[in-house]
C-alpha cells in the first residue's frame, strides 16, 4: 500500500467497525443492550461506555496531552449503569465523532510525530493502529453478544453462511479494480 493511503484507509476501517457495531445493536430489543450474562461479563452498553471513555481520553487533545487523561475513570467505564438507549447512543456517537474528527486533522507528514499513552511514546501510526485493534476487539464482542441474543433471528453483517461461492462469483465476474475492502459495506449504510 502506498503510504499516502494510510490515513484514508484507516479512517474507512474505523468507520467500518462503527457501522458493524451500529448494525448489530440496531437488531436488538432495547433491553438486550443492557443485559449481562453474569457479574463477570459486560453488557453491550458497558462496552459502549468503555469505548466512549477510551475514545474521549485517547483522542481529545491527543497531540498536546497524554492519551490517558487524568479525568478518565476507566474502572467506572465497566460499571453497568447505563439504563437508557438514548444515553448509550449519545456516548457511541460522541466517542466515534471525537475519534474521527481527530483523525481527519492529521496530515501525512504528521504520522511520525510522537504521542503518548500512559507516558509511553508512540508514533501516530502506532497509536492509530493500537486503537484500531482495540476498538475492533470490542466491536467484535458487541457483534457476538448481539448474535448470541438473537440466535436464528440474527441478520448477518458479512457474507452469509453458505454464500461464499456466490459472493466470490459475483466479485470475480467483474474486472479487477482498486478499492478499499469496506467500500461495498459502507455504501450500503
Amino acid at each position: 500500500m502506498n503510504e499516502t493511503n494510510y490515513l484514508p484507509s484507516t479512517i474507512k476501517q474505523f468507520e467500518y467497525y462503527r457501522q458493524l457495531g451500529e448494525q448489530a445493536m440496531r437488531q436488538l430489543p432495547e433491553a438486550a443492550l443492557f443485559h449481562t450474562a453474569d457479574a463477570l461479563n459486560n453488557s453491550i452498553a458497558t462496552l459502549v461506555k468503555h469505548l466512549w471513555g477510551n475514545m474521549q481520553s485517547r483522542w481529545t487533545n491527543f497531540r498536546q496531552s497524554d492519551g490517558e487523561k487524568p479525568w478518565r475513570d476507566r474502572d467506572a467505564e465497566f460499571e453497568n449503569d447505563l439504563a437508557q438507549a438514548e444515553e448509550l447512543w449519545q456516548k457511541w456517537d460522541e466517542g466515534w465523532t471525537t475519534l474521527l474528527d481527530a483523525l481527519k486533522d492529521i496530515d501525512q507528514e504528521d504520522l511520525a510525530e510522537l504521542v503518548y499513552i500512559r507516558h509511553q511514546g508512540h508514533t501516530m501510526v502506532e497509536a492509530i493502529n493500537r486503537q484500531l485493534a482495540h476498538y475492533a476487539y470490542h466491536v467484535g464482542q458487541i457483534v457476538l453478544l448481539a448474535k448470541l441474543h438473537l440466535g436464528t433471528d440474527w441478520q448477518t453483517l458479512s457474507i452469509a453462511k453458505g454464500q461464499s461461492k456466490a459472493f466470490n462469483a459475483q466479485k470475480f465476474s467483474k474486472p479487477p479494480e482498486r478499492g478499499h475492502f469496506t467500500d461495498d459495506f459502507l455504501s450500503k449504510t
